[in-house]
C-alpha cells in the first residue's frame, strides 16, 4: 500500500508539472522551457519504462504524449523541422497507447501545424482532415483548431470555398464548444478566441477580395491578447494577427500603417523570434520588394527593420 500510494504522488506530481509547463509553452521564451520539457519528459518516460502498477499506465501514456508535443513545438520555435515532426508521431503513438482520442486529434493538429509553417499546404491540408475525422465526437477546442488548421491550409492551395466552409465549420464548434480535458490543461492545448480570430486572419489573406476580413479578423485577435491573462497570451500568433495586418496594409500601398502594425513584433526580444514568427515577418518583406515600394522611404525603412530582425532568430540561441 505504501509503495502504491507514492508511486501514485510521484504521477501526481508529474501530472503537475506537465500542466505547469503547458500554461507556460505559449508565453514564455522558448529558451526559458527547453531545458525543464526535457527534464519533464525523461522523468515521465523513466516513469512509463519502470512504473510495474498497470492503473498508471494510461496516465503515463497521456503525460508522455503532452510532452512529446510540447518538445516538438519547442522544436519548431527553433527551427529544427525534422525533430518536430518526429516528436509529434510520438505525441499520436502516446495518445494512441492511452486510448485518448482527443490528444490523437491533437497531435494530428500539431502536425497540420508543422507541414504548414514548413511550406507544405497539402500535407496540413490532410493532417488536418485526418484530425477533424478523429475529433468529430470531441466537444473541445481541439475541433476548431482542425477546422482552422484545414482552413488556412486551403486557402494556400488556392480553394477558396472550401476554405470558407471550414472557417464557417469552426466557428459552429466554437459556438457549441464544451470545456475538455485538453482545455483545462490550458496553454497550448487550448485554442482561444483569439487564436481562432488569428487563423481565420491568415486564411482570408489568402483568400481573393477578402482583404477587409482579413484586417477585421486580425483587429480582432489582437485586441483579444490585448485583454487576455498573461498566460493565454501566445505572443508567437499574437505576432501572426500582427503579421497579417501588417500584410494586408503593405497590399494596400500603406507601408506607414504596415510599420505600427508590426511595432511591437519588432520589439520581441531574441528569444520569442520563432520560426512562426520569422515566417510571418518574411511574408511581409517579400511584399514589401514590390517595385512600387522603390521610392517610398516608410517602405524602405520598414524592409530595413525587417532585414535586421530576421538575421537575430531564436535559433541563433541553440546553435
Amino acid at each position: 500500500m505504501t509503495t502504491t500510494t507514492a508511486a501514485t504522488i510521484t504521477v501526481e506530481q508529474l501530472r503537475d508539472e506537465v500542466t505547469a509547463l503547458a500554461r507556460r509553452c505559449l508565453c514564455d521564451p522558448v529558451t526559458e522551457l527547453f531545458g525543464p520539457l526535457l527534464e519533464t519528459q525523461e522523468r515521465v518516460f523513466s516513469r512509463l519504462e519502470n512504473d510495474p502498477v498497470p492503473e498508471h499506465l494510461h496516465e503515463l501514456y497521456l503525460l508522455a504524449g503532452f510532452v512529446s508535443g510540447m518538445l516538438a513545438k519547442a522544436h519548431h520555435d527553433l527551427d529544427r523541422e525534422h525533430q518536430a515532426m518526429s516528436l509529434a508521431r510520438m505525441a499520436y503513438v502516446c495518445a494512441d497507447n492511452a486510448g485518448h482520442a482527443g490528444l490523437r486529434a491533437w497531435s494530428r493538429g500539431l502536425q497540420s501545424l508543422l507541414a504548414y509553417s514548413g511550406g507544405r499546404p497539402q500535407e496540413a491540408a490532410a493532417f488536418a482532415d485526418c484530425g477533424a475525422r478523429i475529433a468529430v465526437e470531441q466537444t473541445g477546442s481541439v475541433a476548431s483548431w482542425l477546422a482552422c488548421g484545414l482552413a488556412r491550409a486551403l486557402a494556400r492551395l488556392g480553394a477558396a470555398e472550401p476554405a470558407r466552409l471550414a472557417l464557417a465549420r469552426a466557428e459552429d464548434l466554437r459556438e457549441h464548444h464544451v470545456h475538455d480535458d485538453l482545455d483545462a490543461l490550458g496553454g497550448i492545448f487550448l485554442f482561444t478566441p483569439a487564436r481562432q480570430h488569428h487563423y481565420a486572419a491568415d486564411t482570408y489573406a489568402c483568400l481573393p477580395e477578402q482583404a477587409d476580413r482579413a484586417v477585421h479578423e486580425a483587429t480582432r485577435s489582437i485586441a483579444l491578447y490585448a485583454a487576455a491573462p498573461p498566460e493565454q497570451r501566445s505572443f508567437g500568433d499574437e505576432a501572426g494577427a500582427r503579421c497579417v495586418l501588417a500584410l494586408i496594409r503593405v497590399r494596400a500601398g500603406d507601408a506607414a500603417a504596415a510599420r505600427d502594425a508590426l511595432g511591437p513584433v519588432l520589439s520581441l526580444d531574441l528569444p520569442r523570434r520563432t520560426a512562426e514568427v520569422m515566417a510571418g515577418m518574411a511574408r511581409v518583406g517579400d511584399a514589401l520588394r514590390h517595385p512600387r515600394f522603390v521610392d517610398v522611404p516608410e517602405a524602405r525603412d520598414l524592409r530595413e527593420q525587417i532585414e535586421w530582425f530576421a538575421q537575430r532568430p531564436a535559433s541563433a540561441l541553440s546553435s
